[in-house]
């Protein structure tokens, strides 16, 4: 597959086949991922990369604190605490698409939490990652940490692959790090879903839309 395609006709995918990920296929991927640009060669990224019954484990335990509909305690904020125009309506947009894809209408809130509910499952995939970052790193290694993920779903897409990064994944911080081991200098930026995409499901037919460049780009100067 080439960049242009790869990039062009790369979705969040959130139904997956049950088919297992060669372990070498995962060492591909990181190991493609891991030439992203980071400011002085930092490289401040750390994955962890689940399956089986690691995964389910941790699976289990975040929906069980979900069900209990204990408050979500993110080491970040990734949204902000109002929601201000244009943002507002393309989040609103994005929701009713996605929901409408798989037969959820306004009001039906329990429906909408099922579904909401498989995130914290990686979607069903076989292969679960987790992103992490020293906490004592600024802003700028964030910005290092994009260039890596989207390094990962590219990489992902020339095996074949697909993926769905996942902010949701970090929304339960502290159960993580006690699940896993990890010590507290570690934040948890996001999770992803990484399998073999389920084409056929309702779901993997929705896609976001994007803005004409024109709406969003300037371009200053003497230009062929």
């Amino acid at each position: 597959m080439d960049v242009l395609s790869a990039i062009l006709y790369r979705q969040c995918v959130r139904a997956f086949l049950n088919k297992p990920v060669p372990k070498a296929y995962i060492e591909t991927i990181l190991n493609v991922a891991k030439w992203a640009p980071s400011g002085v060669n930092t490289q401040p990224w750390r994955v962890i990369v689940l399956t089986g019954g690691v995964k389910e484990a941790l699976s289990t335990a975040i929906l069980a604190t979900f069900d209990q509909k204990t408050p979500a305690k993110p080491d970040y904020a990734y949204y902000p605490l109002t929601w201000e125009e244009p943002y507002k309506q393309r989040r609103k947009a994005c929701g009713l698409a996605l929901y409408s894809a798989i037969g959820i209408q306004l009001g039906e809130e329990e429906k909408r939490r099922a579904a909401w509910r498989r995130n914290y499952a990686f979607f069903g995939a076989p292969v679960g990652l987790l992103f992490l970052i020293d906490a004592h790193l600024e802003k700028g290694s964030w910005l290092d940490m994009g260039l890596f993920i989207q390094n990962v779903c590219l990489a992902a897409r020339g095996l074949g692959l697909e993926t769905c990064p996942q902010a949701s994944m970090a929304e339960y911080p502290d159960l993580i790090r006690a699940n896993l081991g990890i010590d507290s200098a570690w934040h948890v930026v996001c999770g992803m879903a990484l399998g073999f995409a389920d084409w056929d499901h309702p779901i993997n037919q929705y896609r976001t839309t994007r803005l004409p460049i024109s709406e969003f780009a300037e371009f200053r100067g003497d230009f062929s």
